[in-house]
């Protein structure tokens, strides 16, 4: 790496300040280094004052890649713990990999690791009876795996970490590089930890979803089928299928498509509508039904996967402008029609014979079907689908829907007022749907995508709603504080769910992840349905603020 590079990476450490540990005299630095192919090398560095540590970081330095990822951290707030403490602490932890702070088994450090060694690898490990969202998450500490690691990258351990009484936890500020700029690293003990501290939001935001756009594409298979996701930190691929999130997959890429204009991928978005109609979806005269293929149970057809089905198909239209698939929307529509209730609600699941098997399954359902089929009455101009939207939203409205404060309905209140304009019950029930949970909204600390997914739709609503002369619904709502929560949650989401080079570093493969979104509290799972929520939130964030 140039002397020049180097020379700024100094700078920008010492704009950190805090850069010695006025009890003890010495400064200790962190110089994380990956040439994006393999994970992170860690070395830690200690010395009597800041010049002496950096001249041992300078000589990692100058042997790194030009382009490589590189990630500087000072030592900071070192406090000495029983490890009998630490160890309660993540037994009592309610999500696993949320252990925020870096810990040495030896006061010297040179078992010290960083919180992103600890979670890239898992050293710390969920109790097996841990039911993500429903139990503590029982962590404990793997001590063979730490010790593994610790023997590979300081060449030897000389103490047994498994017998150690006291450990030290530290926190750390720091800067990362790609090579071509420099960022300084979020250190607030908040969840944008350890990530890039954004300095032009619109131009970063767009970035990493051109970035995003590519991940999910290249996670199309030759076949159409796509990998359904990894566990990073397992280093495992998912084995498991859905043909929700199959369809709503393709919906979410086509909309990053249009986004970024990368129509070369459109190519492989049909490969998928493809495989999806020949292996996941029935034909019944002329009603096509997507299907759930279940390994041990009897195949099902979910109302879920047919709105899914639905808006893809459309979608793909709207963004190719190619009509292949025009026939299949008629076929989906005349699908939906077997799930419906005189009522106007829908059943939920059905078994392949068209019998009820479900009438409810999740709430998510009836917004979803509302929404697909606002998108296709937008298509086709089918006044038997306008008519199945209406009811569909009058029921909700008659049954109180708005106090599920679910992002689908958002969307399928959003998208009908662009038919409907002028009706006053649909914009309510919009407006409590998204007011109930905003509360909520607010204090949430974890990146929840489809919180971002209903403020989009609510904002975009609430523009509607002024447009069309009804402003008077609006008086008992705070416009300036949903904006607020609004942009909140887009650059939280950014910060705490997508694999930013200076986090995906630490796993396997590092480069392979960039463009991806994670969920932290599950193995920091990478699956294509948190893509698409994720993609699909902040695309139509910053289309509607930028």
């Amino acid at each position: 790496m140039k002397k020049a590079v180097i020379k700024d990476f100094k700078e920008a450490v010492q704009d950190l300040g805090n850069l010695q540990d006025h009890a003890t005299g010495l400064t200790t630095l962190a110089v994380s280094i990956s040439d994006r192919r393999h994970r992170a090398d860690v070395q830690f560095i200690r010395a009597s004052s800041f010049n002496r540590a950096w001249a041992d970081a300078e000589k990692l330095l100058a042997g790194a890649p030009q382009d490589g990822w590189i990630r500087i951290e000072v030592v900071h707030a070192i406090q000495r713990l029983p490890l009998a403490t630490v160890q309660q602490e993540l037994v009592e932890m309610s999500r696993m990999n949320y252990w925020r702070r870096g810990i040495s088994f030896d006061e010297n450090f040179h078992t010290a690791l960083l919180e992103m060694e600890i979670n890239g690898h898992e050293f710390f490990k969920p109790g097996k009876d841990h039911k993500i969202g429903k139990t503590p998450s029982a962590t404990w500490i793997d001590y063979p795996h730490i010790s593994k690691y610790l023997k590979r990258r300081n060449g030897s351990l000389e103490i047994d970490i498994a017998q150690a009484q006291q450990v030290w936890v530290f926190t750390t500020s720091g800067i990362f590089s790609d090579g071509q700029r420099i960022w300084h690293l979020n250190d607030s003990e908040t969840g944008e930890k350890g990530i890039r501290q954004l300095v032009n939001p619109r131009q970063e935001l767009r970035d990493y979803l051109v970035q995003g756009e590519t991940f999910l594409a290249r996670q199309i298979k030759d076949s159409g089928q796509f990998i359904y996701g990894y566990y990073p930190g397992l280093q495992r691929i998912l084995s498991s299928y859905n043909s929700v999130r199959h369809f709503s997959s393709i919906y979410a890429l086509l909309e990053a498509v249009e986004f970024t204009g990368n129509v070369a991928d459109l190519a492989k978005v049909k490969d998928a509508l493809q495989w999806g109609l020949q292996e996941l979806t029935l034909t019944k005269d002329d009603a096509l039904f997507a299907v759930e293929h279940r390994k041990q149970e009897s195949d099902e057809i979910k109302l879920g996967a047919q709105a899914m089905l639905i808006l893809a198909l459309c979608k793909y239209q709207e963004v190719a402008h190619d009509e292949t698939f025009f026939r299949q929307a008629h076929q989906a529509f005349n699908g939906v029609v077997a799930f419906r209730q005189a009522s106007g609600q829908f059943n939920h699941v059905l078994n392949t014979d068209l019998t009820v098997k479900d009438a409810f399954r999740i709430i998510y359902y009836e917004g979803e079907i509302t929404f697909a089929l606002a998108r296709l009455y937008e298509l086709t101009h089918d006044e038997q689908v306008l008519d199945a939207v209406k009811q569909s939203l009058d029921f909700m409205v008659a049954n109180d829907y708005g106090r599920y404060h679910d992002h689908w309905i958002s969307y399928a209140v959003n998208e009908a007022l662009q038919i409907l304009p002028d009706n006053r019950d649909y914009m309510q029930l919009g407006l409590k749907n998204v007011y109930s949970h905003l509360a909520f909204i607010e204090a949430r600390d974890t990146a929840y995508p489809t919180l971002l997914e209903l403020l989009n739709a609510a904002v975009k609503m609430t523009d509607i709603i002024k447009k069309t002369g009804n402003a008077d619904l609006l008086e008992p709502y705070d416009l300036i504080r949903l904006r607020r929560a609004w942009k909140m949650r887009a650059e939280h989401e950014l910060a705490t769910g997508a694999f930013q080079p200076e986090l995906a570093m630490y796993f396997y493969a590092p480069a392979k992840f960039v463009g991806g979104f994670f969920a932290r509290h599950d193995h920091f799972r990478t699956r294509i349905d948190d893509c698409e929520h994720f993609l699909s939130g902040l695309i139509n964030y910053y289309n509607n603020t930028y």
